[in-house]
């Protein structure tokens, strides 16, 4: 068997199996919490978005331990800029995604805290055990604030977590347990196999294994993501398309980063230039192209999910243009995204606030207020 065709058979395989393990976790995981009589909000706030989180775990322990830090770190960066882009993109053209919720007012924010601060630990080319630490005890401390926040605002904050069913327990303890060790089972050797994979395909291809994980890694770990919130938005609930998103980025960043590191040992996690340099900025920007976008009227409008999609494949386009036999025509490609696209896309985010206020300022509620 050729060996490029071997190598995409195991990416294929990996995501398949970190999938359907995902999948076994959560439902494991979720009737153990029912069993045990953990509240529900709480198990919307932890274990289920661990189970969309749990792919990208896997395989950036998985990488750390096969020593390829680039894939453990390119991993999570990636599937940050793949979840804004993509996920929130495609969820936003099947329907718009409004909300009205703490969401936007804190969680949006405390994103762009922890990207910058993920970019500023990661500046001197590594992400130490310490930083690692900080990272978890940052995760720590946001769920629980979370919990705290969320029961003090039920009617607000509960719309945006997942309902569980009344039937998660039924079969008892021990086929709970056994679902939640498959899960774990079929999580690690597919993120194994993933890996692999990957690695293979960057060695074939004469690619860094960094652009293999900012591409088709990050785009299989966060396929759960993707389901969910497209799902979500099908049947209306835009809170819970767009918390998915919010929630699988901040664990992206505190606890896969942050668990990668310390999985490192007393070296940290090595960071390529290259992240540090065009991807990491990138994942910042995408955050904070958040703010704006909720601001206009609390919400991702069709337009405004296109043009996220549209920017992830002039993104991709940057990322493999170099590396092939048009890499020439590479500066120019980003010459004309710094002067032109960026520019425009500001320009429709700025215009669109600007409507937004124009009729806030107009409506009939604010003109009894003032």
């Amino acid at each position: 068997m050729p060996e490029f065709l071997q190598a995409s058979i195991q990416v294929l395989l990996g995501i398949g199996l970190l999938f359907g393990g995902g999948e076994l976790f959560v439902q494991g995981s979720v009737a153990m919490a029912v069993i045990f009589g953990i509240p529900q909000l709480v198990i919307g706030l932890t274990v289920v978005s661990l189970g969309t989180s749990a792919p990208e775990l896997f395989v950036s322990l998985s990488s750390v331990l096969q020593g390829t830090d680039a894939l453990a770190v390119s991993n999570v960066v990636g599937s940050n800029i793949f979840n804004v882009m993509v996920v929130l993109g495609s969820s936003a053209l099947v329907l718009p995604l409004r909300v009205e919720s703490r969401l936007v007012r804190r969680d949006v924010p405390l994103m762009i805290a922890i990207s910058a601060a993920v970019w500023g630990m990661a500046s001197a080319g590594r992400v130490t055990w310490q930083a690692g630490l900080a990272l978890l005890l940052g995760l720590v401390i946001n769920t629980v604030w979370e919990i705290r926040t969320a029961r003090e605002e039920p009617d607000d904050s509960g719309s945006a977590e997942p309902e569980i069913s009344d039937e998660a327990n039924k079969g008892g303890l021990i086929p709970a347990s056994v679902r939640l060790i498959a899960g774990i089972s079929v999580l690690s050797i597919g993120s194994r196999v993933l890996v692999n994979g990957a690695v293979s395909a960057a060695t074939f291809l004469g690619v860094s294994e960094a652009v293999i994980g900012l591409t088709i890694v990050s785009a299989g770990t966060s396929m759960p993501e993707l389901i969910t919130s497209l799902v979500a938005a099908l049947r209306g609930r835009t809170d819970l398309a767009i918390g998915n998103v919010v929630g699988s980025c901040l664990l992206n960043l505190m606890l896969v980063l942050g668990g990668g590191a310390i999985a490192a040992a007393g070296n940290g996690l090595e960071v390529s230039p290259e992240l540090i340099q065009d991807d990491l900025p990138v994942m910042l920007l995408t955050s904070l192209a958040c703010m704006p976008i909720f601001w206009t009227k609390g919400r991702i409008s069709r337009l405004e999910g296109g043009l996220l999609l549209g920017l992830y494949v002039l993104y991709l386009v940057d990322n493999v243009l170099p590396r092939t036999a048009m890499a020439t025509w590479a500066d120019e490609f980003r010459l004309v995204m710094l002067c032109a696209v960026i520019p425009i896309v500001m320009i429709v985010i700025f215009t669109q606030a600007v409507f937004y206020w124009r009729d806030n300022q107009n409506s009939p509620t604010t003109k009894i207020n003032t």
